[in-house]
């Protein structure tokens, strides 16, 4: 849990008093490679910290399915949108490895935000997080090409690479496996 007061406190210092208040609500869970951590159609109801694992962010579909974001090690996780306005999240949320969840609930972290000096500053941490991830993917697939999408991929989060099925960086990227192949050929 240590590692989840260094990454809040990035941006803010907080009392040993209001970590304590925070980390009371956290719970412990882990789930095995594969599982869903949300389906679409549920409500998020937590805010999550990674301790250890992959989870990935996708649409469902019949035919296919796209994937559209990664978390990893010592990064938040959650459906924000859904968890924010509370109605059904329109993906799902998934494992990619054995993961390591810390996590609070909507409820306990409203308590949290009423009761510490600093509990806003936690939660709007996490979701500036949350929301320069989203947002520096949306930007890269207006702007750049699919060979340049992977490039970056491949320098600022290597993780990714090494670790995630390329079916499913391919869709990140927003193109065929195919496609992918002839990019990883062409650059190799």
């Amino acid at each position: 849990m240590e590692q989840i007061r260094k990454q809040l406190e990035l941006k803010s210092k907080m009392t040993d008093h209001d970590w304590h208040v925070f980390a009371s609500f956290l719970k412990k869970r882990e789930f095995t490679k594969g599982s869903l951590i949300l389906s679409e159609g549920k409500t998020e109801n937590h805010l999550s910290f990674i301790e250890k694992g992959i989870v990935r962010f996708f649409m469902p579909g019949i035919d296919k399915e796209i994937t559209f974001g990664f978390s990893f090690d010592g990064e938040f996780v959650s459906a924000y949108d859904s968890f924010l306005t509370r109605a059904p999240c329109t993906y799902a949320v998934q494992t990619l490895s054995e993961t390591v969840l810390w996590r609070i609930s909507y409820d306990d972290l409203q308590t949290v935000y009423a009761t510490t000096q600093t509990g806003n500053l936690m939660g709007r941490h996490a979701g500036e997080k949350l929301f320069l991830i989203k947002s520096a993917r949306e930007l890269s697939l207006l702007k750049d090409s699919a060979e340049q999408r992977y490039l970056k991929l491949f320098k600022e989060r290597p993780n990714l690479i090494r670790q995630i099925p390329l079916k499913y960086i391919a869709s990140y990227i927003g193109i065929t496996p195919q496609a992918l192949s002839r990019i990883r050929k062409r650059i190799s």
